[in-house]
């Protein structure tokens, strides 16, 4: 499995928009939750993940394959978050409007996913971590990729991210013990 490089290298190449769909398709759900970890907020995460995508859409950057597909994704999703708390670092409001939905919508999209994969209390437990915490074990552990992979998408080395990793599982079991769950896969 490529995870979308022939459907990339379809869109790219051949201008089959079918292709981008199918990439659009199969990972977004993951990216956006992804994203979720690093900026913490769903909605935030939504508009990054379709920035993600209309990147790829209009400027096509190459993809060289010395990764997976997915991890590449990732990591250009990854950088636009930086971008993004960069530019709004300063500025940490939230229109009143919105401050009602924001807590229902991230619990609704974000519950039914994570149920769906590992469980709701897992998932609360691992808000309540570190940021880059959060991006290790969810990379790793929900996104299936290989330490040298999220190495990648996180800008880290093999061995920082083996040792993130390890110490984000302590950190992820200590916070479940706290609330009372005891998890045997941490």
């Amino acid at each position: 499995m490529d995870n979308g490089a022939s459907s990339y290298r379809r869109f790219r190449d051949n201008g089959d928009e079918h292709g981008l769909d199918e990439i659009i398709s199969d990972h977004c759900d993951g990216l956006m939750l992804y994203l979720t970890s690093i900026v913490g907020n769903i909605r935030t995460a939504e508009e990054l993940a379709e920035d993600t995508f209309v990147l790829i859409g209009i400027k096509k950057p190459k993809f060289n394959g010395k990764s997976s597909f997915r991890t590449w994704l990732y990591a250009i999703g990854r950088n636009l978050a930086i971008d993004y708390i960069r530019k709004n670092s300063r500025h940490k409001s939230v229109p009143l409007e919105d401050a009602a939905g924001l807590a229902s919508d991230e619990e609704t999209v974000e519950a039914a996913y994570i149920r769906k994969e590992e469980g709701i209390a897992v998932h609360r437990a691992m808000r309540k971590l570190r940021s880059d915490h959060q991006q290790v074990l969810w990379l790793v552990y929900f996104e299936d990729m290989s330490n040298k992979d999220a190495a990648r998408v996180m800008g880290k080395s093999v061995r920082s991210v083996e040792a993130l990793l390890f110490r984000a599982r302590k950190s992820l079991k200590a916070q479940l013990e706290k609330e009372g769950i005891s998890y045997e896969k941490t």
